[in-house]
């Protein structure tokens, strides 16, 4: 088993949800870190991922701000987002990890799909690796219900959100 350290400049959690039924807006949070314990066979690995939820950029900070409310994250109260792999489940040539997903107190086991997109050494000398990864959300089922009507029909703020990271990682010595 080895270790791997994300390189944070080439690594991307992004979401994206259905705004006014029938929009989306996209958004990123821009300080995460994981520990990625690698084996030969992937599917004796684990993840560890912690995201800082106060982070969180759409493009448009009025909008962040209120994410990073009591409305949707409650920032000041859980200042941390965490997923923790339970097991890897290999089918040809794709991954599903499995893991307990914490956001806002609430922890639910959700299931990514994921591909080891690569490996090679950099010019350094320094082993990399890169996965990218997809799930979706109900973000009500994290206590994240903030909503408002439209006159049209719908609401504001879709319920299910979609997940997509791109991990490069360096293998430690």
């Amino acid at each position: 088993m080895a270790n791997w350290v994300i390189d944070n400049s080439h690594s991307h959690i992004d979401f994206s949800v259905r705004h006014m039924v029938f929009a989306k807006v996209r958004g990123a949070f821009r300080k995460w870190n994981a520990q990625l314990a690698l084996a030969e066979d992937l599917a004796s690995s684990t993840v560890n991922v912690e995201v800082e939820v106060a982070s969180i950029d759409t493009g448009e900070e009025k909008r962040d701000g209120h994410l990073r409310s009591a409305d949707f994250f409650d920032a000041e109260t859980h200042p941390k987002m965490t997923f923790a792999s339970k097991r890897i489940d290999k089918t040809q040539g794709t991954l599903l990890v499995v893991g307990d997903l914490t956001i806002h107190g609430v922890t639910k086991e959700v299931a990514l799909d994921v591909e080891e997109t690569g490996r090679g050494k950099d010019p350094w000398g320094n082993e990399r690796v890169g996965f990218s990864a997809k799930t979706s959300i109900n973000r009500a089922d994290y206590g994240l219900t903030w909503n408002a009507a439209l006159e049209t029909g719908g609401v504001l703020v879709g319920e299910k959100v979609e997940i997509s990271i791109e991990v490069e990682a360096v293998k430690q010595a």
